[in-house]
């Protein structure tokens, strides 16, 4: 049972969509110096570095680590391995908003992966905003021209972001069961650290993957730096430790439609860092999207 969406709560699920637009935004940005399955794995040895001095106990011999590894293997490929490398492998095609605007398709993934898999309960609301949400993500795939939805003119971007998308509601879904250890339970930093260290695992495995077959390299400078602290820092360990709470409390359902206003942050810092100006069909995604989100959390 959830509680209702108060203020506090409300600022924890605002938090992610801002940080998690950045981290769209930066991947774009550094798309051409880095592959995205290295960027990821990256990414997240920063962030267990981070996270270390704070949750470093889980390795000590007979700790929740060790003693419920299948969950925290199937949580760290979900939601470090899988999200992540898929979405800046989508940003190798795509642009951050529009990346974010197929994203938003995920109330509709939360609801049929809840129904499917954790027995919940849907409410009319839900579906009509989840419709309305979808509609969204219709426009911006069409790129506005709704004859072109017809000949499904996706690019590898698109799919990837959805694949990405339904991976996500599986990880949120899989956090609100009650099935960890209680020293992992009752620390944020030892949780989220548990997720990371199979999940770059999982990473490490998807970057020699990256390295085989492909021409990849890395152009290391000051710049590159300076986006993997922030994308270790801000969309890694402060928006999963928002994002996990704020789920706990309100439900992986209501939670799925904050992630909508990821768009709208999205645009903005392209606008303002990539010059690339939102067009009238996002606009247009955009409104429909905060109708699912208006929609769908009245009561």
């Amino acid at each position: 049972m959830h509680s209702r969406l108060t203020p506090s709560t409300a600022l924890l699920l605002t938090i992610p969509p801002l940080l998690w637009a950045g981290n769209a935004v930066v991947g774009r940005m550094v798309h051409a110096w880095v592959p995205p399955m290295t960027l990821n794995f990256l990414r997240w040895a920063i962030a267990l570095v981070i996270l270390l001095p704070y949750g470093g106990f889980i390795f000590r011999k007979g700790s929740g680590l060790w003693t419920s590894w299948r969950r925290f293997a199937v949580l760290g490929l979900v939601g470090v391995g899988l999200y992540n490398s898929l979405q800046y492998l989508a940003l190798q095609s795509s642009t951050p908003i529009n990346v974010t605007l197929v994203g938003a398709s995920m109330p509709v993934w939360m609801l049929l992966i809840g129904t499917l898999f954790f027995h919940a309960t849907v409410r009319g609301r839900q579906i009509v905003g989840a419709v309305l949400s979808i509609a969204g993500v219709l426009v911006v795939l069409s790129r506005g021209e709704w004859h072109q939805l017809m000949a499904m003119r996706l690019v590898p971007g698109d799919v990837f972001m959805i694949l990405a998308t339904i991976s996500w509601s599986f990880y949120s879904w899989m956090l609100i069961q009650p099935k960890d250890p209680k020293e992992i339970r009752s620390n944020w930093a030892a949780f989220l650290l548990a997720q990371i260290v199979y999940g770059l695992i999982w990473s490490f495995l998807f970057v020699a993957g990256e390295w085989s077959v492909g021409d990849a390299h890395i152009a290391w400078s000051w710049a590159l730096v300076a986006a993997l602290l922030f994308i270790a820092i801000g969309p890694a360990v402060i928006a999963y430790r928002c994002w996990g709470t704020g789920v706990q409390r309100a439900g992986p359902g209501i939670a799925s439609f904050f992630n909508n206003l990821t768009p709208l942050f999205a645009a903005i810092m392209s606008s303002a860092f990539l010059g690339e100006p939102p067009h009238l069909f996002h606009a247009a995604a955009f409104v429909l999207i905060v109708g699912g989100i208006i929609f769908s959390s009245r009561r």
